[in-house]
């Protein structure tokens, strides 16, 4: 394939996008970028762009963010000043056949795509990729608990609710520092999994009995699966750290009504922003490569 004849539109993120965007220009392609953070020094081969528009205006790819869009559409840009909201407007630029290569696209995005007739490919699921950045997220995460606790993770009572590829990662660490942790899981199979890594195996049915007696609830799964009824069980001094993409597992606004803290710890992939650029990257150059017909 001739990377030189494409061109790539790099829209919003944090720093892991600039280790993308030193990676796609590594390939010859041209590399537009917006809506992440700028180093000084710049990225070589990388123009910056002023707007979303401006990037996206003949691209052949645009890539968008790993973390989850919000629920007004917007994309994850945490340190840009303005939301970027792909809009029909935005995205008519790109050249046909056109690829937009993200995480998870939202009701909005799928339906400007499939009018515009560009091509979405999501990749957050992708359990390769999940794995690779899994230890940043899990050092973040940590952080995020030593930074909000005044008690050691060791004997800490931690409910963790899910158990999928980055909750069982979660799980290992947090049992292997000495946590007492319950795994909170639908999947028989996840249970089980988790009993093997040292953790107690429970069922939803039994969050009554088991949320009294929490000093941490960590959540991994996308979907509301902690709300008010379940939040007003919890000790006062609990401390809640929502891992999921939007909008969440855990209900952030009956949290702050009864005055608990609650952390939606998203993009923790960024704790290690060159590590996972770069795992990100060989997801995403793997599509492309796909798309276009071989290796460059």
């Amino acid at each position: 394939m001739d990377w030189n004849a494409l061109t790539v539109a790099i829209v919003a993120g944090d720093r892991r996008e600039q280790e993308i965007a030193r990676c796609a220009a590594a390939t010859g392609a041209t590399v537009r970028g917006f809506g992440f953070p700028w180093p000084e020094a710049g990225i070589p081969g990388v123009q910056r762009c002023d707007s979303a528009a401006a990037a996206l205006a003949g691209a052949d790819l645009a890539l968008f963010p790993i973390p989850g869009i919000a629920p007004d559409g917007a994309l994850f840009a945490p340190q840009c000043a303005e939301r970027i909201i792909p809009s029909r407007a935005m995205l008519e630029g790109m050249r046909r056949p056109g690829h937009i290569i993200l995480g998870w696209a939202d009701a909005g995005l799928k339906a400007h795509a499939a009018a515009l007739g560009l091509a979405l490919h999501e990749y957050e699921w992708d359990k390769d990729l999940m794995l690779l950045r899994g230890p940043a997220i899990v050092e973040g995460m940590l952080r995020v608990i030593i930074e909000n606790t005044d008690i050691t993770i060791h004997r800490a009572r931690i409910a963790m609710l899910g158990h999928g590829t980055i909750g069982g990662l979660a799980c290992r660490t947090l049992v292997a520092l000495g946590a007492r942790v319950q795994v909170v899981a639908r999947n028989p199979v996840q249970r089980a999994e988790a009993y093997a890594a040292g953790a107690e195996p429970q069922e939803f049915a039994a969050l009554p009995e088991i949320l009294p007696g929490t000093d941490i609830v960590i959540s991994s799964i996308p979907s509301r699966v902690l709300g008010a009824a379940e939040l007003a069980l919890l000790p006062q001094q609990a401390l809640l750290v929502d891992l999921a993409a939007p909008p969440g597992g855990i209900d952030r606004e009956a949290a702050a009504a009864r005055g608990l803290r609650a952390v939606w710890a998203r993009g923790l992939g960024s704790r290690a922003p060159v590590t996972v650029g770069r795992s990100q990257w060989s997801g995403i150059r793997r599509r492309i490569e796909a798309l276009y017909g071989g290796r460059a």
